[in-house]
């Protein structure tokens, strides 16, 4: 899921992802991967000099900083003539769930029970918002639209579905779980969603990825383009989770790639990790040594651990 879909779904105003890392997401994102739940301030100068490694410039990544404050995103202070950042508390929180499900996407999940959650609800034309808000949450969910008031997920929190319509005040809607019946010329709940589609974007990831892979193991990717390189693979990840809900193994055609493209996934992030920690420690230092030695990466398996 995207910060902009991950921000519909809990009230917090992130910044839209969109091709070309706009500098309010890449600030946030560097932040979540590098300087997570902190108490300690970066300096300003230190987030720019991050920023124009992925070609962003110092005026624009100065203008992202003064947004992201004025949003709550981020908490600011001065010393001298020098700003400081950090993320908000609530903001770190946020990105640490939304890390969380990205990186659990794709794990086997044990036997499935067959049943299906079933979000069923009527809103007017009218309450075009409404609908669009409710649509967001439920997707963040699991949740995908069968027909236009049902939405169905073989896996999804029926409690956490009721408690969002319960926080919309969705007047005519209702939660529950049920048994599809396999009849012909009936809909199957699973064609909720587009395999077809799916399956290409899967196939276009790994193929996308492939070269960067074989590179990563021979060791030739340098600490700058590990950082670089690194961001951009999670910020193609993170769209899976919001097209395909770790659909249950019973559901999925034949040769599925998502367990080829989450290993693909997990190998070079994982192995990027140190390069890329060393290049922010290597720009912070630039400006505060004593900071830079606080920076640190994750892990696909640390950020599934609990703490």
């Amino acid at each position: 899921m995207n910060d902009r879909k991950l921000s519909e779904a809990v009230g917090i105003d992130f910044p839209r992802f969109q091709v070309g890392t706009p500098p309010q997401h890449l600030i946030t994102t560097l932040l979540g991967d590098y300087w997570i739940s902190r108490p300690e301030q970066l300096p300003s100068a230190a987030l720019v000099r991050l920023a124009e490694e992925f070609g962003v410039s110092a005026v624009a990544a100065r203008a992202a900083l003064s947004r992201l404050t004025k949003r709550d995103l981020l908490v600011s202070s001065k010393s001298g003539r020098r700003t400081y950042y950090r993320l908000t508390d609530q903001a770190a929180a946020v990105l640490q769930e939304g890390r969380r499900r990205i990186m659990s996407f794709g794990l086997e999940q044990g036997p499935w029970d067959g049943r299906w959650v079933m979000a069923a609800f009527s809103i007017s034309e009218e309450q075009r918002d409404l609908r669009h808000a409710l649509r967001a949450r439920l997707r963040w969910l699991g949740f995908a639209p069968l027909y236009d008031g049902l939405w169905v997920s073989p896996r999804a929190d029926a409690d956490g579905a009721a408690a969002v319509l319960a926080e919309l005040e969705i007047p005519m809607a209702t939660v529950f779980r049920a048994e599809a019946l396999d009849l012909p010329g009936m809909r199957a709940p699973q064609e909720a969603w587009d395999f077809e589609a799916l399956r290409r974007a899967y196939d276009d990831f790994i193929a996308r990825y492939e070269q960067l892979l074989d590179r990563v193991r021979r060791g030739t990717v340098g600490a700058s383009e590990a950082l670089v390189a690194r961001s951009g693979l999670m910020d193609t990840w993170r769209t899976f989770p919001s097209h395909d809900p770790d659909l249950p193994a019973e559901l999925l055609p034949a040769d599925w790639p998502r367990a080829a493209a989450r290993d693909l996934f997990v190998e070079i992030y994982d192995t990027l990790g140190p390069l890329a920690e060393f290049r922010v420690r290597q720009i912070v230092a630039e400006f505060d040594p004593a900071l830079a030695e606080l920076v640190s990466h994750h892990r696909t398996g640390s950020i599934l651990t609990p703490t």
